[in-house]
């Protein structure tokens, strides 16, 4: 069973072990837990719904609680509080883009406002209602989540847009294909929402980001269907496309999505390698992602997250052992931990990898054969999970991400870890800080961000401290040359920076197509464009 005010199956547990409680404790303090709600109190909260019943949508109070909020740590803080202020006043489960429709003409009728829902992991408030006078309703698309079509000599599948990433993948692998879209949201998130807010898998140097990915579908608008043609090129103008890529809902609601796929491959595996120091490690990922070396992802950690990961891995004697043989090879205090992949035939793999090695001992690379490679690959959708172990240990753990050019990444990276760590100095408390580089290109590299921090004494308090943690990093970010998301999307967290990386005229032109596809603003208010 899913939690309704966490992350995932509460069958899955991610134990914070006992040295990596002690690790956070020397670096911020003991841990400080808040009590959370029971699911009775949080459901007892639920006001009456603004919505009359009806055969196409749920007002139960349970369905408008677990449809009410994402998982950004806002959302997270208010779904442990248990006090959400907001609430859809119903949800929707339609199963066909018919029905979709038969929403939309009711959102005209009873003058609504529509939200579409995938797997609700939103970590920039794409989904939370807006304040409004008009009754929200949550339309959720759990229910279309089929491949409808496999076109094997095009290698184009159609798929519903509630589609899991564990359903997209064992749909195709049954006819053996990939998507090879790997997000760390995976388990929960759809397929759906990876277009709409421009989603980039683990796995994207070899498969490609969502936009890569996506070859059309259809978008269901109060103007009518918009329906994008799967070419395998074309230069007939604008990339319509576009319009869908990274609309959040505004535009429409998305009813069908065709995708490229891949054969499955014959041969995976996934290799650890010490660097001995941040400025080595970064040319060697900048000079690796420049030549083409054909690998399938590089995942960069700097010394403080290579610190913390060994830290939190548990088994203190091996990893002692890891690290008096590390400083013996020259990878000692600094070092940073690059993880990669190839993914191909045996014969490809046997040709990367051996560039891939000969390139990194040119930078001191200690390599460490498959072992650390398939402890991440076992891992790889886990780490949300250990926010929950967090928690319950007296701290707090968020991400945020950017992108820029290798130019700029170091300096962008140190300043957002710095306006992070000192921005809590005037309550006396500390931050814990540190990030990995995970999806590369040849003009630069994408920034992932951790930073955990203890709660304040009540949950307004320990929300105030995000928002200032949030701000600090966020105008950091777009006064120093970054996007203000590579892969989590606007939502309405980000939306107060977009102008600052759009410009004006930016906005007003998708201003103007919200108007052309809504003309009533009933879709989404609020997320991507601010109202």
């Amino acid at each position: 069973m899913r939690r309704w005010n966490g992350w995932g199956e509460q069958s899955t547990v991610v134990e914070l072990p006992a040295q990596g409680a002690g690790f956070l404790a020397q670096r911020i303090g003991t841990g400080r837990r808040l009590a959370d709600a029971s699911l009775e109190a949080a459901l007892a909260r639920v006001p009456p719904s603004r919505l009359r019943p009806h055969a196409l949508y749920s007002i139960e109070a349970p369905d408008r609680l677990l449809h009410a909020r994402g998982q950004s740590l806002p959302d997270w803080l208010a779904l442990r509080e248990g006090t959400l202020e907001r609430y859809p006043d119903g949800v929707a489960f339609p199963d066909s883009a018919e029905q979709v429709r038969q929403l939309l003409a009711l959102a005209e009728q009873q003058d609504l406002c529509l939200i579409p829902y995938g797997g609700g992991t939103s970590v920039a408030g794409h989904i939370n209602p807006p304040v409004s006078t008009r009754p929200v309703l949550t339309v959720s698309m759990a229910r279309m989540n089929r491949l409808l079509e496999l076109d094997e000599s095009s290698l184009i599948a159609t798929f519903g847009p509630g589609a899991s990433g564990p359903q997209v993948e064992s749909q195709l692998r049954a006819r053996g294909y990939t998507l090879g879209h790997f997000p760390q949201s995976w388990e929960l998130s759809t397929l759906g929402g990876w277009v709409a807010s421009r989603s980039s898998g683990q796995q994207s140097l070899r498969y490609g980001r969502i936009e890569q990915l996506f070859a059309g579908g259809t978008l269901e608008t109060f103007a009518g269907p918009l329906q994008i043609p799967a070419f395998p090129a074309s230069a007939a103008g604008p990339d319509l496309r576009e319009v869908v890529l990274g609309c959040e809902g505004r535009f429409g609601i998305i009813s069908t999505v065709k995708v490229r796929v891949s054969a499955l491959v014959d041969d995976e595996r996934f290799y650890g390698v010490f660097l001995p120091d941040w400025p080595k490690a970064l040319q060697a990922i900048r000079q690796l992602a420049q030549a083409r070396v054909p690998l399938s992802m590089l995942r960069l950690s700097n010394a403080v997250e290579t610190e913390t990961q060994l830290a939190l891995a548990g088994h203190p004697r091996q990893i002692a052992w890891l690290e008096k043989y590390l400083k013996l090879r020259g990878a000692g205090q600094g070092k940073c931990l690059l993880t990669f992949g190839v993914t191909g035939n045996r014969q490809q793999n046997a040709l990367s990898l051996r560039q891939a090695r000969q390139h990194l001992k040119a930078f001191g690379g200690v390599f460490t054969g498959t072992l650390l490679g398939n402890k991440w690959a076992h891992n790889r959708f886990r780490f949300p999970y250990l926010r929950e172990s967090l928690w319950h240990a007296g701290y707090v753990v968020d991400t945020l991400e950017t992108a820029t050019d290798w130019s700029n990444v170091d300096n962008l990276l140190q300043r957002i870890e710095a306006s992070l760590r000192d921005c809590l100095a005037a309550e006396g408390e500390q931050v814990h800080v540190f990030t990995h580089l995970s999806h590369v290109y040849g003009e630069g590299s994408s920034i992932y961000t951790s930073y955990v921090f203890r709660p304040a004494a009540d949950y307004p308090a320990t929300l105030a401290r995000w928002k200032a943690l949030k701000h600090a990093a966020s105008q950091t970010i777009v006064e120093h040359g970054g996007t203000i998301s590579h892969q989590h999307g606007v939502g309405k967290d980000h939306a107060p920076y977009l102008v600052h990386e759009k410009g004006e005229l930016a906005i007003a032109a998708l201003r103007s197509l919200s108007r052309h596809f809504d003309p009533a603003g009933r879709l989404n208010p609020g997320t991507l464009l601010e109202e």
